[in-house]
């Protein structure tokens, strides 16, 4: 890969030890002749990343989520380093970084590239998901009732909680929470899942990356509420309906040369393969 000459930091000031680690960062990036930018503003604004070669997010993987729609813009690398809980997008840690941030300048990484979906309504610009398209009544106490369709092929009417539109990358956020599927980070799928449905039958859906799908409000006097990877919320009025694809652009990630996605899942969910009980008693 391209060596870095410009790099860019976003740093979650909120989680412990992320400014410290970011300072210890910068100062290697700077010995190593990279000239460097920060801020702890996320979502990104517009334009912060523009001329740097890649973007280094010190936080969770909410702050990476933050920064994914303008990295993807801008189609520079985002590296993840996890100063969060689970970290399935910050892939790097804060121990491991050190040992190999000085590679990563010097061009010594992988590239992954992930699938966005970005959503559409009439009253709103296009918003782009690295992980997820939330779909909910705009009260919460209220049930969504919906109408799905596929490229405008008829689904089905959804009568639950709410829906999750989901990336691959995304599968293993709120979707896995629903009871969706893990989807491999390189498949070129879409799913769906809805929350809580009320027919039991009602399960998750899976649909080819070019699927064109539309969601419109059986219930029009009830407005919907969309939610973009946690963070953009828009309130859909009555008759308006809203539309999701996969993006045209991808995300860029920097993961370290010998990075594995099933290491990184068996180590998250804490997979073992072992038996509960002593394995003496099998």
């Amino acid at each position: 890969m391209k060596a870095i000459d410009k790099l860019a930091f976003v740093v979650n000031e909120s989680k412990e030890g992320a400014r410290d680690l970011a300072d210890r960062l910068e100062t290697i990036a700077q010995a190593n002749g990279v000239k460097i930018s920060h801020t702890s503003d996320f979502p990104v604004p517009h334009g912060a990343l523009d001329d740097v070669d890649a973007c280094c997010v010190i936080g969770g993987d909410g702050t990476f989520l933050s920064v994914a729609s303008e990295a993807t813009r801008c189609q520079i690398p985002l590296i993840g380093v996890n100063r969060g809980t689970l970290g399935f997008l910050t892939t790097f840690s804060a121990e491991n970084i050190f040992e190999r941030f000085s590679d990563v300048l010097a061009g010594k990484y992988s590239l992954n590239f992930r699938s966005l979906l970005e959503c559409e309504t009439s009253e709103a610009p296009v918003s782009l998901a690295l992980n997820d398209v939330v779909v909910k009544s705009s009260e919460n106490a209220r049930i969504l009732h919906v109408n799905v369709f596929a490229d405008d092929e008829f689904v089905t009417t959804y009568v639950c909680d709410g829906l999750i539109f989901s990336t691959p990358t995304g599968s293993t956020a709120y979707t896995l929470s629903a009871g969706g599927p893990l989807i491999h980070p390189q498949a070129e799928v879409v799913s769906l899942t809805p929350i809580c449905p009320h027919t039991l039958s009602n399960r998750s859906i899976i649909f080819p990356s070019n699927v064109k799908l539309r969601v419109e409000n059986a219930r029009p006097k009830e407005p919907m509420l969309i939610a973009v990877d946690g963070y953009t919320s828009l309130h859909v009025s009555e008759g308006c309906p809203l539309t999701i694809r996969q993006a045209e652009k991808q995300l860029p990630i920097a993961q370290k040369v010998d990075y594995s996605h099933f290491d990184v899942v068996r180590t998250k969910l804490k997979w073992n393969g072992g038996y509960a009980g002593d394995s003496k008693d099998v």
